[in-house]
């Protein structure tokens, strides 16, 4: 039976309940508690004073108090606490001594046993008693009368025992004092206060189940259903108080064979409706625990994880470079800047085409951050990067046990992870063929399939793709899928080469100098503004205009923090006026970056290379650069790069 709610600043209600002698106890102590306690004396006992307490309803008490055998008859039939009257040693020492100026033969009648202390108490003081004890009123009137029989002059006891010696013409002396009668009060008032604290909790937490939006339901260890929510019970048609105690599948027999065995999770049907059930167990200070049951519908399931996959944004899959961080005012970078504005309206898929160093993933990102998709990831891989089986591990994700090593749940994939925002593959040419056909069907159907795994997964993705190669040439050598380089070429962007366009490059010199500054307190107190920048790079402007800059804006950058380290401990000039100068000349620019004084011969030849020839050229440049590195150990460049010996030589040879 649920406890009806209650105001909390409501003072407990107190029920002292007596037929004998002690109910002028408590009539004495009663103004003592007034203020404390609602108080109620109760003049019945036994079965009618639990016939009272049930038929009350809302009035009940909060605790009764209670002496002798009444007490313990209502203790095990009231559904509320039962403080039961127990007298002190010397409540039991104060009767006896008047007992015994009353009469010469003395007896001590209690409720159940007589306790071992007041015997032992007895026993070291000399005194002379009769001990008998009683388990109801029934057998308390056999008890006096026996007790008379035998020449017993005056009876120490309860109030049921004094009255019924009294009646049969003993000596009767009340075994209860005032002390053991407030002892018992204060007992009742804290035991008050903890149900009521308790009660509170049980009704914010009976509040909390029922506001879920799950079903949840409470079982024993029968199976019998202990809390209920009305979620579930709505889901079942069943009605949540009448379900209290009640086998749960004597209420719902379509659940048979569909709730998990142990904890977990499973599926099953309720009334046409799909749900997930998970099993958990219900803590329990006792050996027989129970069990809860939570129903959540599929679809919701369903929402929640779309929901949770679009949101997720990690710092890592973030977008930072924004439109104006593209520098450069010449007509192909414009028309780079207008082409990146108008598809980043549209959801097609992207191809964006040019050399190494020339911005493919600024570009990328900047149509993200102008697109709907910006809340959400972008997501970039490079597929040149990660050995086949990896790349496809990281792209495609797999579920728990899919390969030795595989982490325990398994692990979302980088598509995965690119729900409703961006995926942008750089190097689209170097993704070997098996994995292209697992990109096509994911283009075609936006849903991916982790490895071990057959049940496949919705995205909503944007993809954007780069490549330095000609595409065209690995379809013709059967390198890369035609129906793919279709899909993919829906949308295409072609970046300018920095060659291309002269005019922006100081100002991205002059761009990427001023980076530098912003992470070198030293070189930023030698370069104080923009036109400081743009005094030191006039004087360098003829070789930097020369060079072809092959590596395009990433070789810039490479040479402008070559700059950059000598400018921040350079030597500086004083005008005349007093003012002083950063010097750096070409002399110091021949040292830090010899390459941009080749002859012209050389950087022609270098022009006229193929886009796959200067591919192979910067490979054999990072594995120049890696031998150098690693003092010519060939084990060692080929560990760090990921190339066998046989490759090492190879891309060597194909350069010369």
């Amino acid at each position: 039976m649920s406890t009806p709610p209650f105001d909390p600043a409501q003072r407990p209600r107190i029920w002292a309940v007596s037929i004998s002698r002690l109910r002028d106890l408590f009539f004495d102590i009663a103004g003592e508690y007034v203020e404390r306690a609602d108080l109620r004396i109760v003049s019945h006992g036994f079965e009618d004073a639990v016939h009272e307490v049930d038929v009350v309803g809302t009035g009940r008490p909060d605790v009764v108090i209670a002496g002798g055998s009444n007490g313990a008859y209502l203790k095990t039939r009231v559904s509320v606490p039962v403080v039961l009257i127990n007298p002190t040693g010397f409540d039991v020492m104060h009767a006896l001594a008047r007992a015994r100026r009353d009469g010469a033969k003395v007896a001590l009648v209690t409720h159940g046993d007589t306790p071992d202390e007041v015997r032992r108490f007895t026993t070291a003081y000399g005194i002379d008693v009769t001990f008998a004890s009683y388990q109801s009123a029934q057998d308390a009137e056999s008890v006096v009368l026996d007790l008379r029989d035998r020449g017993i002059d005056v009876v120490v006891g309860p109030g049921l025992v004094t009255d019924l010696a009294a009646n049969a013409g003993m000596g009767a002396v009340f075994l209860y004092s005032r002390a053991s009668v407030r002892a018992a009060f204060d007992t009742a008032l804290e035991v008050a206060q903890a149900t009521r604290r308790e009660t509170i909790r049980r009704q914010r937490l009976d509040n909390l189940l029922q506001h879920l939006r799950d079903g949840v339901v409470a079982l024993d260890a029968q199976g019998c259903v202990e809390a209920m929510n009305q979620r579930l019970a709505s889901v079942l048609g069943i009605d949540a108080a009448q379900a209290v105690g009640r086998e749960l599948l004597d209420l719902a027999p379509d659940l048979a064979g569909s709730l998990p065995d142990s904890d977990g999770d499973t599926f099953c049907t309720v009334r046409g409706a799909s749900y997930v059930v998970h099993r958990g167990p219900l803590a329990s200070s006792s050996s027989a625990s129970g069990t809860v049951l939570t129903f959540q519908e599929s679809r919701a399931v369903e929402r929640l994880d779309r929901t949770l996959r679009s949101r997720q944004r990690v710092q890592q899959f973030s977008a930072r470079y924004q439109l104006g961080d593209i520098v450069g005012a010449s007509d192909s970078i414009e028309r780079v800047r207008t082409l990146v504005q108008r598809y980043a309206k549209s959801d097609a898929t992207v191809l964006i085409l040019g050399e190494s160093g020339t911005g493919k993933e600024m570009v990328a990102q900047s149509m993200h951050q102008l697109s709907a998709r910006r809340d959400f990831a972008f997501v970039a891989i490079n597929c040149g990067a990660f050995p086949e089986a990896l790349l496809e591990s990281e792209l495609f994700g797999y579920e728990e046990g899919a390969f030795t090593g595989a982490r325990k749940g398994g692990k979302a994939g980088l598509i995965e992870v690119a729900h409703r925002g961006t995926l942008f593959l750089d190097e689209i040419a170097e993704m070997p063929l098996s994995l292209q056909s697992r990109l096509l069907r994911v283009l075609q159907e936006r849903e991916v399939v982790r490895l071990g795994s057959t049940e496949p997964t919705r995205v909503d993705i944007r993809v954007v793709a780069a490549t330095h190669r000609a595409l065209t040439e690995g379809i013709e050598a059967g390198s890369f899928r035609a129906d793919l380089y279709y899909r993919l070429n829906i949308l295409s962007i072609a970046l300018p080469p920095l060659r291309e366009r002269p005019t922006d490059l100081l100002p991205l010199a002059a761009e990427l100098l001023l980076q530098a500054a912003s992470r070198e307190p030293r070189l930023a107190a030698r370069l104080p503004d923009a036109d400081a920048t743009k005094r030191v790079l006039a004087s360098l402007s003829e070789p930097l205009k020369r060079y072809t800059w092959p590596g395009n804006v990433r070789e810039l950058q490479n040479v402008i923090e070559r700059i950059a380290v000598e400018l921040a401990d350079a030597d500086t000039d004083t005008n005349p006026n007093g003012a002083t100068k950063t010097v750096f000349t070409r002399e110091v620019l021949r040292t830090v970056a010899p390459e941009i004084f080749e002859q012209p011969r050389v950087l022609a030849k270098k022009a006229a290379l193929t886009l796959r020839e200067r591919s192979r050229h910067v490979e054999a440049d990072e594995i120049r650069a890696a031998l150098a590195a690693c003092d010519g150990d060939r084990d060692a460049v080929c560990q760090a790069l990921g190339i066998s010996k046989t490759t090492l030589w190879r891309k060597l040879n194909a350069a010369q």
